[in-house]
């Protein structure tokens, strides 16, 4: 019965790590630029976008189509950048413990 105890302690004291961890995900920024910095996209550490700013230099009503492929470039990047913030978080929430499933964020 002691090893089910410990156990459970070892899950009570991982699900407060991953309680802090979000807190600290959503406080946590990524930056992403394309274009030469043209397009700059920040994003929280969970990569939802928080803010987009354009050069107005890249904005040319004749060529919409690379003002969004930018755009598209730019969030994309942050969000890889969240995604590998976020993974870097879990390592640390998890003390390196592989787990069997993926988790919600």
């Amino acid at each position: 019965m002691a090893d089910f105890k410990s156990v459970l302690a070892q899950a009570q004291a991982v699900q407060s790590r991953l309680q802090a961890m979000q807190e600290e995900l959503e406080k946590l920024t990524v930056t992403a630029s394309s274009g030469g910095g043209m397009v700059t996209v920040t994003a929280d550490g969970k990569g939802q976008i928080r803010s987009i700013k354009i050069d107005p230099s890249v904005v040319d009503p004749a060529d919409v189509e690379m003002l969004e492929d930018l755009v598209a470039a730019a969030i994309t990047e942050a969000q890889r950048k969240a995604t590998a913030a976020a993974a870097e978080e879990m390592q640390k929430a998890t003390g390196g413990l592989s787990l069997p499933f993926k988790l919600p964020f």
